[in-house]
Protein backbone atom coordinates (compact mmCIF):
# COMPACT_ATOMS: atom_id res chain seq x y z
CA UNK A 1 0.00 0.00 0.00
CA UNK A 2 1.13 3.86 -1.11
CA UNK A 3 2.02 5.73 1.82
CA UNK A 4 1.75 8.69 -0.87
CA UNK A 5 0.15 12.41 1.22
CA UNK A 6 -2.33 13.12 -0.77
CA UNK A 7 -4.55 16.04 0.21
CA UNK A 8 -8.17 16.41 -1.08
CA UNK A 9 -9.09 18.44 -3.67
CA UNK A 10 -10.25 21.51 -1.85
CA UNK A 11 -6.62 21.82 -0.41
CA UNK A 12 -4.83 21.34 -3.56
CA UNK A 13 -6.94 23.36 -5.11
CA UNK A 14 -6.13 26.33 -2.66
CA UNK A 15 -2.79 25.53 -2.24
CA UNK A 16 -1.34 28.90 -3.35
CA UNK A 17 -2.50 30.45 -0.24
CA UNK A 18 0.59 29.17 1.31
CA UNK A 19 3.17 30.49 -1.08
CA UNK A 20 4.93 33.37 -0.33
CA UNK A 21 4.16 36.30 -2.51
CA UNK A 22 7.76 36.62 -2.95
CA UNK A 23 10.20 33.54 -3.57
CA UNK A 24 12.34 33.66 -0.79
CA UNK A 25 16.04 33.54 -1.86
CA UNK A 26 17.59 29.76 -1.98
CA UNK A 27 20.22 28.93 0.22
CA UNK A 28 24.07 27.79 -0.45
CA UNK A 29 22.67 23.98 -0.55
CA UNK A 30 25.33 21.27 1.04
CA UNK A 31 25.93 19.47 -2.34
CA UNK A 32 22.88 20.15 -4.72
CA UNK A 33 24.20 22.81 -7.26
CA UNK A 34 21.34 22.98 -10.12
CA UNK A 35 18.72 25.21 -9.93
CA UNK A 36 15.88 25.62 -7.38
CA UNK A 37 12.20 26.39 -8.06
CA UNK A 38 10.63 27.62 -5.08
CA UNK A 39 7.32 25.72 -4.44
CA UNK A 40 5.70 26.95 -1.17
CA UNK A 41 6.39 27.71 2.33
CA UNK A 42 4.35 25.97 5.00
CA UNK A 43 1.65 28.41 6.25
CA UNK A 44 2.88 28.37 10.18
CA UNK A 45 6.09 30.19 7.75
CA UNK A 46 8.95 27.77 9.42
CA UNK A 47 9.45 25.61 6.19
CA UNK A 48 10.72 26.73 3.18
CA UNK A 49 9.95 24.01 -0.02
CA UNK A 50 12.20 23.81 -3.09
CA UNK A 51 12.36 21.36 -5.59
CA UNK A 52 14.40 20.31 -8.95
CA UNK A 53 13.05 21.63 -11.66
CA UNK A 54 14.15 18.73 -14.18
CA UNK A 55 12.44 15.99 -11.92
CA UNK A 56 9.00 14.65 -13.61
CA UNK A 57 5.45 15.56 -11.95
CA UNK A 58 6.06 13.14 -9.11
CA UNK A 59 9.09 14.84 -7.62
CA UNK A 60 6.96 18.23 -7.75
CA UNK A 61 3.97 16.04 -6.08
CA UNK A 62 6.96 14.91 -3.30
CA UNK A 63 7.86 18.64 -2.90
CA UNK A 64 3.87 19.60 -2.98
CA UNK A 65 2.95 16.99 -0.45
CA UNK A 66 5.97 18.09 1.99
CA UNK A 67 4.93 21.65 2.38
CA UNK A 68 1.49 21.03 3.05
CA UNK A 69 2.66 18.19 5.41
CA UNK A 70 5.56 20.20 6.91
CA UNK A 71 3.55 21.76 9.57
CA UNK A 72 2.33 18.73 11.03
CA UNK A 73 5.70 17.47 11.06
CA UNK A 74 7.25 20.72 12.85
CA UNK A 75 4.81 20.30 15.71
CA UNK A 76 5.91 16.75 16.30
CA UNK A 77 9.26 17.83 16.23
CA UNK A 78 8.84 20.18 18.45
CA UNK A 79 6.98 17.77 21.21
CA UNK A 80 9.89 15.24 21.25
CA UNK A 81 12.45 18.19 21.47
CA UNK A 82 10.28 20.45 23.79
CA UNK A 83 11.62 23.75 21.76
CA UNK A 84 9.69 26.13 19.11
CA UNK A 85 12.38 27.56 16.94
CA UNK A 86 14.22 28.00 13.94
CA UNK A 87 12.99 28.22 10.00
CA UNK A 88 14.51 25.99 7.36
CA UNK A 89 14.78 25.62 3.68
CA UNK A 90 14.41 22.04 2.27
CA UNK A 91 15.74 20.90 -1.48
CA UNK A 92 13.90 18.14 -2.81
CA UNK A 93 16.17 16.36 -6.09
CA UNK A 94 17.24 13.01 -6.72
CA UNK A 95 19.92 12.84 -4.07
CA UNK A 96 22.55 10.20 -4.77
CA UNK A 97 20.63 9.58 -8.40
CA UNK A 98 17.85 8.00 -6.28
CA UNK A 99 14.22 8.18 -7.06
CA UNK A 100 12.67 6.24 -4.59
CA UNK A 101 13.91 7.84 -1.07
CA UNK A 102 16.82 5.43 -0.72
CA UNK A 103 19.40 8.35 -1.26
CA UNK A 104 18.43 9.68 2.13
CA UNK A 105 19.19 13.16 3.37
CA UNK A 106 21.46 15.19 4.25
CA UNK A 107 22.81 19.03 5.86
CA UNK A 108 25.64 20.31 7.03
CA UNK A 109 25.15 21.52 11.20
CA UNK A 110 23.38 20.28 13.91
CA UNK A 111 21.55 23.49 14.39
CA UNK A 112 19.38 26.04 13.19
CA UNK A 113 22.41 28.24 11.91
CA UNK A 114 24.41 26.15 9.92
CA UNK A 115 22.07 23.23 9.46
CA UNK A 116 18.88 24.61 8.34
CA UNK A 117 19.45 24.19 4.28
CA UNK A 118 18.92 20.47 4.42
CA UNK A 119 18.52 18.23 0.84
CA UNK A 120 16.10 15.40 0.60
CA UNK A 121 15.72 12.58 -1.92
CA UNK A 122 12.56 12.30 -3.96
CA UNK A 123 10.25 9.42 -3.57
CA UNK A 124 7.91 8.81 -6.83
CA UNK A 125 4.50 7.93 -5.34
CA UNK A 126 5.34 7.96 -1.82
CA UNK A 127 5.72 11.46 -0.14
CA UNK A 128 5.60 9.90 3.14
CA UNK A 129 8.96 8.76 2.93
CA UNK A 130 10.19 12.61 1.57
CA UNK A 131 8.75 13.33 5.00
CA UNK A 132 10.77 11.07 7.07
CA UNK A 133 13.70 12.14 5.52
CA UNK A 134 12.56 15.85 6.40
CA UNK A 135 12.50 14.93 9.69
CA UNK A 136 15.48 13.01 10.16
CA UNK A 137 17.49 16.29 9.32
CA UNK A 138 15.58 18.66 10.92
CA UNK A 139 15.55 17.12 14.45
CA UNK A 140 19.50 17.18 14.12
CA UNK A 141 18.76 20.94 14.05
CA UNK A 142 17.33 20.48 17.97
CA UNK A 143 20.25 18.68 18.84
CA UNK A 144 22.54 21.10 20.02
CA UNK A 145 25.36 21.09 17.63
CA UNK A 146 26.76 17.91 19.95
CA UNK A 147 24.74 14.98 18.98
CA UNK A 148 24.17 14.47 15.65
CA UNK A 149 27.49 13.30 14.74
CA UNK A 150 27.33 10.31 17.40
CA UNK A 151 25.78 6.89 17.21
CA UNK A 152 23.26 7.88 19.72
CA UNK A 153 22.58 11.18 17.52
CA UNK A 154 21.55 9.10 14.93
CA UNK A 155 19.66 6.72 16.35
CA UNK A 156 17.73 9.54 18.04
CA UNK A 157 17.05 11.14 14.37
CA UNK A 158 15.83 7.88 13.02
CA UNK A 159 14.05 7.39 15.86
CA UNK A 160 12.20 10.74 15.23
CA UNK A 161 12.11 9.69 11.04
CA UNK A 162 9.95 6.69 12.16
CA UNK A 163 7.37 8.77 14.54
CA UNK A 164 6.18 11.31 12.22
CA UNK A 165 5.73 8.69 9.11
CA UNK A 166 4.79 5.57 10.55
CA UNK A 167 7.84 3.87 9.88
CA UNK A 168 8.05 5.09 6.44
CA UNK A 169 11.41 3.86 6.05
CA UNK A 170 11.61 0.56 7.74
CA UNK A 171 14.16 -0.47 4.45
CA UNK A 172 16.48 2.11 6.35
CA UNK A 173 16.57 -0.48 9.66
CA UNK A 174 19.79 -1.18 11.49
CA UNK A 175 18.74 -2.95 14.29
CA UNK A 176 18.99 -6.42 12.78
CA UNK A 177 22.59 -5.65 11.84
CA UNK A 178 23.80 -4.70 14.92
CA UNK A 179 21.87 -8.06 16.16
CA UNK A 180 23.01 -10.41 13.82
CA UNK A 181 26.76 -8.91 14.00
CA UNK A 182 27.46 -10.28 17.10
CA UNK A 183 24.74 -7.32 19.10
CA UNK A 184 27.84 -5.72 20.58
CA UNK A 185 27.51 -3.73 23.78
CA UNK A 186 27.20 -0.06 22.43
CA UNK A 187 25.18 0.73 25.37
CA UNK A 188 28.53 1.37 27.59
CA UNK A 189 29.90 3.59 24.97
CA UNK A 190 29.10 5.73 22.34
CA UNK A 191 30.97 5.96 18.85
CA UNK A 192 31.85 8.75 17.59
CA UNK A 193 29.94 8.74 14.10
CA UNK A 194 26.92 8.50 12.45
CA UNK A 195 27.66 6.05 9.97
CA UNK A 196 28.06 2.80 11.63
CA UNK A 197 24.94 0.35 11.57
CA UNK A 198 25.99 -1.26 14.18
CA UNK A 199 26.18 0.83 17.11
CA UNK A 200 23.23 2.80 15.44
CA UNK A 201 21.14 -0.18 15.58
CA UNK A 202 22.07 -0.82 19.24
CA UNK A 203 20.88 2.75 20.25
CA UNK A 204 17.81 2.10 18.02
CA UNK A 205 16.88 -1.49 19.48
CA UNK A 206 17.62 0.63 22.93
CA UNK A 207 15.34 2.75 22.64
CA UNK A 208 12.50 0.75 22.06
CA UNK A 209 13.05 -0.93 25.00
CA UNK A 210 13.10 1.80 27.15
CA UNK A 211 9.96 2.95 25.85
CA UNK A 212 8.26 -0.50 25.69
CA UNK A 213 9.75 -2.33 28.83
CA UNK A 214 10.90 0.58 30.83
CA UNK A 215 7.70 2.97 30.03
CA UNK A 216 9.52 5.66 29.26
CA UNK A 217 8.09 8.37 26.61
CA UNK A 218 9.96 9.27 23.28
CA UNK A 219 10.03 13.14 24.36
CA UNK A 220 11.68 12.35 27.90
CA UNK A 221 14.07 10.48 25.83
CA UNK A 222 15.15 13.00 23.18
CA UNK A 223 15.32 15.60 25.50
CA UNK A 224 17.52 13.63 27.96
CA UNK A 225 19.83 12.37 25.42
CA UNK A 226 20.27 16.41 24.07
CA UNK A 227 21.31 17.07 27.91
CA UNK A 228 23.81 14.20 27.83
CA UNK A 229 25.55 15.21 24.23
CA UNK A 230 27.79 13.02 22.27
CA UNK A 231 29.67 12.33 24.90
CA UNK A 232 27.01 10.82 26.74
CA UNK A 233 26.25 6.94 26.36
CA UNK A 234 23.22 4.95 26.82
CA UNK A 235 23.59 3.50 29.71
CA UNK A 236 24.23 7.07 31.22
CA UNK A 237 20.82 8.10 29.50
CA UNK A 238 19.41 4.73 31.13
CA UNK A 239 20.35 5.79 34.74
CA UNK A 240 18.91 9.49 34.03
CA UNK A 241 15.52 8.57 32.92
CA UNK A 242 14.96 5.77 35.47
CA UNK A 243 17.03 6.52 38.44
CA UNK A 244 18.83 3.10 38.40
CA UNK A 245 22.80 2.19 38.42
CA UNK A 246 24.14 2.55 34.32
CA UNK A 247 26.16 -0.34 35.10
CA UNK A 248 22.19 -2.15 35.07
CA UNK A 249 21.83 -1.31 31.91
CA UNK A 250 23.81 -3.39 29.67
CA UNK A 251 22.96 -6.54 31.42
CA UNK A 252 18.88 -5.94 31.92
CA UNK A 253 18.95 -4.92 28.03
CA UNK A 254 20.60 -8.39 26.96
CA UNK A 255 18.17 -10.04 29.06
CA UNK A 256 15.52 -8.39 27.15
CA UNK A 257 16.91 -9.40 24.05
CA UNK A 258 17.63 -12.81 24.49
CA UNK A 259 13.99 -13.39 25.66
CA UNK A 260 12.83 -12.05 22.09
CA UNK A 261 11.67 -15.01 20.77
CA UNK A 262 12.41 -14.75 17.12
CA UNK A 263 15.75 -12.11 17.45
CA UNK A 264 16.09 -8.94 16.17
CA UNK A 265 14.07 -8.29 12.89
CA UNK A 266 13.13 -4.68 12.54
CA UNK A 267 13.96 -1.11 14.42
CA UNK A 268 11.51 -1.54 17.21
CA UNK A 269 12.10 -5.02 18.07
CA UNK A 270 10.03 -4.66 21.84
CA UNK A 271 6.86 -2.83 19.69
CA UNK A 272 7.13 0.26 21.66
CA UNK A 273 5.51 2.64 18.40
CA UNK A 274 1.98 3.42 18.55
CA UNK A 275 0.23 1.31 16.39
CA UNK A 276 -0.78 2.92 13.05
CA UNK A 277 -5.15 3.01 12.45
CA UNK A 278 -6.79 0.57 10.69
CA UNK A 279 -8.01 2.61 7.40
CA UNK A 280 -11.66 2.64 7.21
CA UNK A 281 -13.94 -0.09 6.00
CA UNK A 282 -14.55 -0.78 2.41
CA UNK A 283 -17.97 0.23 1.84
CA UNK A 284 -20.27 -2.96 0.38
CA UNK A 285 -20.98 -3.02 -3.15
CA UNK A 286 -24.51 -3.01 -4.25
CA UNK A 287 -26.54 -6.25 -3.70
CA UNK A 288 -26.70 -8.94 -6.31
CA UNK A 289 -29.93 -8.82 -8.20
CA UNK A 290 -32.52 -11.00 -7.25
CA UNK A 291 -33.02 -12.39 -3.49
CA UNK A 292 -30.15 -14.77 -1.50
CA UNK A 293 -31.67 -18.03 -2.91
CA UNK A 294 -29.41 -17.91 -6.26
CA UNK A 295 -32.70 -16.81 -8.17
CA UNK A 296 -32.03 -14.12 -10.77
CA UNK A 297 -34.72 -11.65 -11.25
CA UNK A 298 -36.37 -12.55 -13.92
CA UNK A 299 -37.35 -15.39 -12.38
CA UNK A 300 -38.31 -13.51 -9.02
CA UNK A 301 -40.47 -11.65 -11.44
CA UNK A 302 -41.89 -14.52 -12.83
CA UNK A 303 -42.30 -16.54 -9.53
CA UNK A 304 -44.25 -13.45 -8.24
CA UNK A 305 -46.70 -12.86 -11.18
CA UNK A 306 -47.36 -16.49 -11.08
CA UNK A 307 -48.59 -16.38 -7.22
CA UNK A 308 -49.50 -12.30 -7.11
CA UNK A 309 -53.74 -12.60 -6.58
CA UNK A 310 -55.77 -11.76 -9.40
CA UNK A 311 -59.07 -9.15 -9.30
Amino acid sequence: MSRALKPPPAIRRASKAWRLSTAPPAPAWPSYTGASSYVGTSPNGRVHVFVDPTLPAEGLQNATDLALDADRIVALNDSFFGTSTGEVSVIVFALNGATDGTGGADHMGCDYQSGNAIEVDCSFGDSARVGALFEAELSECNMGGNLCGASTGEGLSRWCATLVSGNALSDFATAPTWFYDGAANWVDQTEPTDGDPDSTGCTMAFLSWLMSDMGESFSGIAQAMVSLGEGGTLAQLYETLTGDACSNAWPKFSAAIAALPFGITSDDPFGSSSPQPAPPPVPPGPPPPGPEFGLTLAEVIDLLSANWPTS
